[in-house]
């Protein structure tokens, strides 16, 4: 088999960090504490446990656990007090609380959550919306991860760097600290269902990680695929993912200007059943375009004017190569060159393994392919053959930077790495499909 060579020069590599923690609601019952229920036994009994603390001893505990936890957190002790504010319909059974005692009870109804302990994988990069003080032909790009912690649960997390000119890939440090937002909106109707979460200005992109907030996000937000839109009124980032409630998938579409407000709902229709649907950068003949996977095995296109809304579309594509041929899909939005649209793709081969790929689509017509692999640009090597998911390459989203293509792709569903290619190169190995 002849494979095209990419470049992975001194390439960085992402892997999963389990020190890095967020603080979540602890349950302990079967439905978040605090929240439309008459059963508070449990909850109860915690509670009058703080309550019977001496002032001095309950002053010590409250001590110990900020000395042992502050450094781990941002705002701790705010931590401790919103959680007590939560709890307010557990207090009602008791009587006036201490500042003391009610930052121990949110201590208690607390519990620390390492998101990435299993995993870092799945990755899209977008261009950074702020591009100032970069090296000349740099680029600052904001890449988002799938992370996934105990019980297989996915969250959304985000690194930046720096593409230079000639291609080296520079990460900026982790965040010490890892946030998760607040929930400051919800629409909850039969169509919308939007939640729209916040984090605060001072926190780092790099701390900010998107939790599972719904009950059809339940067990994962997974597999986002961000695109850096071009509107009317400037440049939105959409993501399109896929929500697991740990039963049943849906496909949801997340909104930002700013990385700081998110703004998530479902989509709707036939097309929006399935997993990996990809959003074209922008409009084509005043509609939104979709690569999507309506049968699990080829690709479509559809075409809505609602974001929302995507009902069938057209096929796009079957598996041709033998590299693909128990599926294909795609690797994130298409990017747009002078030659057509740029669609990365995977395709799934013989033992189960996961391979990286491309096609052109039409620019004009981007239903119609131009041309296409005949072998994988980067398939599992022996690095790829051992993991959490063996024999796997799989990607979220590439970016064009001046002559070259910039594409972070996971591996084993474990860690990460950076390839890079010249756009000619690329396009000189497509093959012309027939007419």
């Amino acid at each position: 088999m002849k494979f095209t060579p990419v470049t992975t020069r001194d390439a960085p590599t992402l892997r999963p960090d389990p020190a890095r923690v967020v603080l979540r609601p602890l349950k302990v019952t079967t439905e978040p504490l605090g929240v439309n229920r008459t059963d508070r036994t449990r909850v109860n009994h915690i509670v009058d446990r703080v309550m019977a603390l001496a002032p001095d001893v309950a002053e010590r505990e409250l001590d110990e656990i900020v000395e042992t936890f502050a450094g781990r957190h941002r705002d701790l002790v705010a931590s401790f007090d919103a959680r007590a504010a939560d709890m307010e319909p557990a207090f009602a059974d008791h009587g006036a609380f201490t500042q003391t005692q009610r930052r121990l009870v949110g201590a208690y109804f607390l519990n620390e959550y390492s998101f990435e302990a299993a995993a870092l994988f799945n990755p899209s990069i977008v261009p950074h919306f702020d591009q100032s003080n970069i090296p000349d032909g740099g680029l600052r790009f904001i890449l988002s991860l799938r992370a996934v912690g105990e019980g297989h649960i996915s969250s959304l997390t985000f690194r930046t760097g720096i593409v230079t000119a000639d291609g080296a890939i520079v990460l900026e440090p982790t965040a010490r600290f890892a946030t998760i937002p607040r929930v400051t909106r919800r629409t909850l109707d039969a169509y919308l269902d939007q939640v729209e979460v916040t984090f605060d200005a001072g926190q780092d992109i790099n701390e900010r990680i998107i939790f599972p907030v719904t009950r059809a996000q339940a067990n994962g937000i997974e597999d986002a695929r961000f695109v850096a839109f071009d509107d009317s009124a400037g440049c939105v980032f959409y993501a399109t993912y896929t929500a697991y409630s740990g039963r049943a998938i849906r496909s949801e579409l997340i909104e930002t200007r700013d990385f700081k407000s998110f703004r998530m709902a479902p989509m709707h229709g036939s097309a929006a059943v399935n997993k990996g649907m990809a959003l074209f950068p922008r409009k084509i003949d005043g509609n939104y375009v979709m690569v999507t996977r309506e049968d699990n095995e080829t690709l479509s296109i559809a075409v809505s004017d609602d974001l929302l809304r995507w009902d069938a579309g057209r096929p796009l594509m079957a598996p041709m190569y033998p590299w693909e041929f128990v599926q294909i899909g795609n690797c994130g939005s298409p990017i747009e060159l002078d030659e057509g649209w740029l669609l990365i793709t995977h395709g799934v081969g013989a033992v189960r393994r996961y391979s990286i790929g491309a096609v052109l689509l039409d620019k004009h017509d981007p239903g119609r392919v131009l041309a296409r692999c005949r072998f994988p640009l980067i398939h599992p090597e022996e690095q790829a053959m051992r993991g959490y998911v063996p024999n796997v390459v799989y990607s979220c989203g590439a970016m064009k930077h001046g002559s070259m293509i910039v594409l972070p792709y996971a591996v084993s569903d474990t860690f990460c790495r950076f390839a890079t290619v010249e756009v000619a190169d690329l396009l000189e190995v497509l093959e012309p499909c027939r007419k």
